[in-house]
C-alpha cells in the first residue's frame, strides 16, 4: 500500500476523522465513546506521574511533535493510536488518560484510555517493571462506570457502554520482555505453553470487559516483536536482522487469539469481538519503508535508536535525530506518529464496519 493509499503522512495537527466518520455515516451508526485498554501503544499518560516505574516517558524528547511540544506520557514523538482512532471516529481529537487529574465530565462521557505502558496479559509482566497489572484496568473501568452513572444516570450510561468501541492492545511486553529478554518465564514454559498462559489471561480480561457492559471490542494482535529495533539489537546478530523466534511466538499467539475470539463471540450474547491484525501492517512498514515515504526502519530516532526506550530515551541523548519524519520508529520499541497514522488508517478501513 502506498503512502497515498494510506491517507498520507499526517502530522500532529487535527484534520482527521474523515474516513471513519464517512464510513459510520454511511452505515447510520453513532459511536458515543471509545475506550482503550492495554499497554504503551495506547497509553496516553496513565504512567505519566502516577507510578514510580522506569517505564515512563513524561520528559523530552517524548512529545516533541505533540501540541506545544509537551511530553504527556505518550510513548511517541506525537499522537498515538488512541488519539487517531478517536479522531477518525469523529469523537474527539485526543483521547485523555483516565488518571489525568484534569478530566472533565465530557471527557469521561466520550471515552478515555485506561492503558498502562509496560503491562501485559501475563501478571508477571507488570511486576518486571513495577507497573499496575492489566487486571487493575478492569477495576478502573468499573469505577469509571460509576462516575458516568452519577453524571448521566444509569440508562444513558448503559447505552454508552453498549454502543461504544473498546480496544485491547497487549501481548508485546509479555513476549519481548517477560519471555525473551529477561527469560523469567522461560524457566517454566516453552513458547506453546507460554502463549497458552497469555491466551487464558487475555480471555479472562475480555470476559471481564463484557461483564462490565462492553460489547464491541477490537483486540489487537501481537506485532512482529522480532523486528522491533531493540530486539534486533539484542538478538539479530551483527547485521541486526529481524529475530525469528519472537516473531514465530507472536504468530502462534495470534492464531490462538483469533480462534479464541471466535469462541467468545459464540458464547457471549450480543458480543462483537473483532481480531485486529497489527502484525502484517507493521511488518510491511518495516520491510518496505520507502513504499510509505520512510527511509529508516531498523532503528528509532531517539539516541542511537538501537536500545533507547523510556528513561533511556531522554533529552541528554546527543544522537537523537532532528527529523523523525524519515523513521518508522521513534525509540527502539514504539513507532513514530507518522507510522501510527498510516497503520490506524489501514485498520479503520478493514475493521470499522465489523465493530460498529
Amino acid at each position: 500500500m502506498t503512502t497515498e493509499a494510506a491517507g498520507g503522512r499526517g502530522g500532529g495537527g487535527g484534520g482527521g476523522g474523515g474516513l471513519g466518520v464517512k464510513l459510520l455515516a454511511a452505515a447510520n451508526v453513532t459511536i458515543p465513546a471509545v475506550f482503550m485498554f492495554g499497554d504503551s501503544i495506547v497509553d496516553t499518560g496513565n504512567n505519566n506521574n502516577n507510578l514510580k516505574t522506569p517505564a515512563r516517558c513524561n520528559f523530552p524528547p517524548y512529545g516533541r511533535d505533540f501540541q506545544g511540544g509537551i511530553p504527556t506520557g505518550r510513548y511517541s514523538n506525537g499522537k498515538v493510536p488512541s488519539d487517531f482512532i478517536a479522531e477518525e471516529l469523529g469523537i474527539k481529537e485526543l483521547l485523555p488518560a483516565y488518571l489525568d487529574p484534569n478530566l472533565t465530565p465530557n471527557d469521561l462521557l466520550t471515552g478515555v484510555s485506561f492503558a498502562v505502558g509496560a503491562t501485559g496479559y501475563d501478571p508477571m509482566t507488570a511486576k518486571v517493571v513495577a507497573v499496575t497489572p492489566l487486571s487493575d484496568q478492569l477495576l478502573q473501568f468499573e469505577e469509571y462506570i460509576g462516575k458516568v452513572k452519577g453524571i448521566v444516570g444509569e440508562d444513558r450510561a448503559n447505552f454508552i457502554l453498549a454502543n461504544s468501541l473498546s480496544f485491547v492492545v497487549a501481548s508485546s511486553n509479555d513476549l519481548a520482555n517477560t519471555y525473551f529478554v529477561t527469560g523469567i518465564r522461560k524457566l517454566e514454559y516453552d513458547v506453546p505453553s507460554y502463549t497458552d498462559l497469555m491466551l487464558n489471561h487475555a480471555s479472562d480480561f475480555l470476559k471481564g470487559l463484557y461483564a462490565l457492559g462492553a460489547r464491541r471490542i477490537g483486540v489487537f494482535s501481537a506485532p512482529p516483536i522480532g523486528c522491533l529495533p531493540s530486539q534486533r539489537t539484542l538478538g539479530g546478530g551483527i547485521l541486526r536482522d529481524c529475530v525469528e523466534k519472537p516473531n514465530q511466538a507472536a504468530m502462534l499467539f495470534n492464531s490462538k487469539l483469533s480462534a479464541e475470539l471466535d469462541v467468545l463471540n459464540k458464547n457471549l450474547p450480543n458480543s462483537n469481538l473483532v481480531y485486529v491484525d497489527i502484525y502484517n501492517p507493521l511488518l510491511d512498514l518495516i520491510i518496505n519503508p520507502t513504499n510509505y515515504g520512510f527511509e529508516i526502519a531498523d532503528k528509532g530516532c531517539c539516541g542511537s535508536g538501537k536500545l533507547e526506550v523510556s528513561i533511556l530515551c531522554n533529552e541528554f541523548e546527543p544522537e537523537t535525530c532532528t527529523d523523525d519524519s524519515n523513521y518508522v520508529f521513534w525509540d527502539s520499541y514504539h513507532p513514530t506518529e507518522a507510522a501510527y497514522k498510516i497503520i490506524v488508517t489501514e485498520l479503520m478501513t478493514k475493521y470499522i464496519y465489523r465493530l460498529a
